[in-house]
């Protein structure tokens, strides 16, 4: 990298770390100076009995709260309106988002549009939102999305089926409670998926074009602590040391990708997604590697120092930068991703999906130059 290249870096929301973290959730509270609590979850949290260790505290201290656990995968436009009316009859004056991305990206969409108003599509692009926003304390239960720590909330519009995004560090949440007990109950596939997701955010945020030297920093130790315990987190989920460092790699992944951007894969997932609301994290995995060796020749050297992340060490950058994208898609296969055909894309789609891969924002950030043909010939690619 050029070392007279200037950057910034700002990371607005506080971080507690460790088993047990999520018991200060109170503390959290009232340090905000905060009485009425809006819970944002989904069903699937919900089940899991996770809820119960987050509202009995509450109870216990006389604090009123409400629950939302309607919100779905690839969160809609639609959850940010119920989210948002149902904050109105409360009057929240603050949320707590748990479960993985989608609740933390929907309350951060709450968070804007019940303070400010209008249509959560309104705040679209970066740095579209106001100063008032109710405050967020973010519990992740996944690893994998990293949204607990970044300033961007992923939505869909369900008409139009496309994911756009909302960026502002004032849409990040205020303090994250990273709990690795509180990511136990994930099934293996669950803990697949994310754990591949978190591994894009990490190589991804390494190799866009918006890269710089902390979110580096950040990235190259997410890629060594998830390749080196997600099989294990797969295999034993009761394993709270590859539960913790599974949560600190995505937890880390997400400050590089924030701080950076993500790139072509990312550009895919969200389009595949948006069409056909596919899993993200399922979505970034299976398009990973074959994104990776797309774009060999523009990033050898930086795929050479992901090698060197995962353990795989070659003087030689061609033969290490190979070996980075047989890796992962090793990783991949070992961790039991679903193939690309699994997710049902239709030739008759290609076309909607290139132009939408194309005109996402973080498109410019790849690092091989990518136009809407360039979106085709790869999706043929996955294909097969």
């Amino acid at each position: 990298m050029n070392l007279l290249n200037r950057f910034s870096f700002e990371l607005p929301t506080k971080i507690e770390y460790g088993v047990g973290a999520a018991n200060g959730l109170v503390d959290v509270i009232k340090n905000l100076n905060a009485t009425n609590v809006l819970l944002i979850t989904d069903k699937g949290v919900m089940r899991s009995g996770l809820l119960e260790r987050i509202t009995d505290p509450l109870e216990a201290h006389h604090l009123k709260w409400k629950v939302f656990d309607r919100v779905e995968p690839n969160p809609k436009d639609y959850n940010v309106q119920e989210g948002t009316e149902i904050s109105s009859h409360f009057g929240p004056d603050c949320l707590v988002a748990l479960g993985g991305g989608s609740p933390i990206d929907c309350a951060k969409a709450i968070a804007v549009v019940a303070r400010q108003g209008g249509a959560v599509r309104d705040y679209e692009g970066p740095h579209k939102i106001g100063s008032d926003v109710l405050p967020l304390i973010a519990i992740p239960t996944t690893a994998g999305t990293g949204s607990e720590v970044t300033f961007s909330s992923v939505i869909t519009d369900s008409s139009e089926k496309f994911k756009f995004s909302i960026k502002d560090p004032r849409i990040a949440p205020k303090v994250a409670l990273v709990d690795p007990e509180m990511t136990l109950t994930m099934p293996p596939e669950l803990t697949a998926s994310t754990g591949m997701d978190a591994l894009t955010h990490a190589i991804e945020g390494f190799t866009a074009n918006a890269s710089e030297p902390i979110a580096d920093s950040a990235a190259l130790y997410a890629i060594e602590l998830i390749t080196t315990y997600l099989r294990t987190a797969v295999a034993d989920g009761n394993n709270l040391e590859a539960r913790a460092a599974m949560l600190l790699g995505s937890v880390l992944a997400g400050i590089a990708f924030s701080h950076s951007d993500v790139a072509a894969v990312h550009c895919v997932a969200e389009a595949l997604g948006g069409k056909y609301d596919a899993p993200h994290g399922v979505c970034n995995a299976v398009v990973l590697p074959a994104v990776m060796a797309y774009n060999m020749e523009y990033c050898k050297e930086r795929y050479a120092r992901i090698a060197a992340a995962m353990g795989l060490f070659d003087q030689d950058v061609d033969r290490a930068a190979r070996q980075a994208v047989k890796a992962v898609e090793k990783l991949a296969c070992d961790v039991r991703l679903p193939e690309f055909n699994s997710l049902g894309v239709q030739e008759k789609d290609l076309e909607e999906l290139a132009v939408n891969s194309f005109k996402n924002g973080s498109n410019v950030d790849n690092p091989r130059p990518m136009s809407k043909e360039d979106y085709l010939e790869l999706f043929r690619i996955l294909m097969g």
